[in-house]
């Protein structure tokens, strides 16, 4: 069931009750697509500062409340999106609702709860990227691979950025995106169809109707020329290379057969990449591919890491010839059948969590205002 409030937010009601738990997904579409230049990294800060304070909840008390009351709380950001979700005991309906109806508009962004997380957020960067082996990979291929468009930073954005970013910088950015008809929530669960809506109307409702934020649709300009080069990491082991192409955006034409090709290339041990270069030629450690759908475009980053006695040129010329078969003969009947098969087992027990299906539901009707692709994709 979907009703659309009449301040803009839209929510989906789904109904499950063979366990006695409940979801909730707050999706909102803004990610790091939609920053602009010098000031990145404000999507993902704001992952951190929502579990801060609100008008109504003191620092550190929302976890408290929601693991007294034997829940699990959390979120995550990404280019296009930065999504909240709570998992409580069905009883617990009313809880959930009222702390996301407090973090979209009642968020207290202060000195405490910036300069805290702000701290926070500056050592996760130093953690995951200053101090960790090939860690300016993502910053690398997104500066090369979709240079000149809103895609050219990473979701984690930059220390200086954030370094220097003001509390009115924070406040404008949650004000512009964190509000009713820039959002979806999704109930997932064990519960009651009208108690669900009142409580909904009660919490969510009396927000008054915000400026539709503008789509911020891009079309990465094409590509000039490749790019090379190498890099002394003395944090690496051992070393690695990595090759990156421009891919099908979600749900895009070609998006299907390319998902199917990666899994058919890189997925287990039994993948093109895994037999020939790991179990076959012996010259790689790890030979994988990861695979990055987005909204207006996608990526795929080859990773391979030889074994001791064999150098990166080894890899990356096993790794051409491996493409270079697909190109001219395509993939087998049996290769095909079983990543579908695999394709549709995940897909199919992913829909069996409560939690899960909230946020497909959430992401269907973000991307393509379609939930009912849930059913049919």
């Amino acid at each position: 069931v979907m009703d659309s409030l009449p301040n803009g937010l839209h929510v989906i009601y789904n109904i499950d009750k063979t366990a006695p738990i409940i979801a909730t997904v707050v999706h909102y579409r803004v990610g790091s697509h939609n920053e602009t230049p010098g000031k990145t990294g404000y999507a993902h800060f704001f992952e951190h500062l929502m579990f801060e304070a609100t008008s109504a909840y003191p620092r550190a008390s929302i976890d408290k409340n929601v693991q007294e009351a034997s829940g699990t709380l959390n979120a995550h950001t990404y280019f296009d999106e930065t999504v909240y979700y709570i998992q409580l005991p069905s009883n617990e309906l009313k809880l959930a609702l009222w702390i996301e109806s407090q973090r979209m508009r009642h968020l207290l962004v202060d000195t405490i709860g910036v300069e805290t997380q702000r701290g926070v957020v500056l050592e996760e960067l130093k953690m995951h990227v200053d101090n960790q082996p090939y860690g300016d990979m993502i910053d690398k291929l997104c500066a090369n691979l979709w240079n000149n468009s809103n895609y050219q930073w990473s979701v984690i954005g930059s220390k200086e950025d954030l370094a220097k970013a003001t509390i009115d910088d924070f406040r404008t950015f949650y004000n512009k995106f964190y509000h009713p008809s820039n959002a979806v929530l999704v109930i997932s669960g064990d519960f009651e169809l009208n108690e669900a809506r009142k409580y909904v109307n009660e919490y969510f409702g009396q927000y008054k109707e915000f400026v539709p934020v503008p789509e911020t649709k891009f079309t990465p300009p094409p590509l000039e020329k490749g790019y090379t080069e190498t890099i002394t990491d003395e944090k690496a082991q051992l070393p690695a290379i990595f090759i990156s192409y421009r891919a099908p955006k979600i749900g895009s034409e070609d998006y299907y057969a390319f998902a199917l090709l990666v899994d058919i290339l890189s997925s287990g041990e039994s993948s093109r990449l895994y037999s020939k270069l790991v179990d076959e030629k012996q010259i790689a450690v790890n030979a994988s591919i990861e695979s990055m759908p987005l909204e207006y475009s996608g990526a795929a980053m080859f990773i391979g890491i030889p074994t001791p006695g064999n150098e990166l040129k080894d890899i990356s010329k096993e790794f051409y010839k491996v493409i270079e078969s697909v190109i001219q003969k395509g993939v087998t009947t049996e290769e095909l059948d079983k990543a579908k098969n695999i394709t549709a087992m995940s897909f199919v027990s992913d829909k069996k969590n409560v939690l899960s299906k909230a946020e497909s539901l959430a992401m269907y009707f973000s991307y393509f205002r379609d939930p009912s692709l849930i059913n049919s994709e």
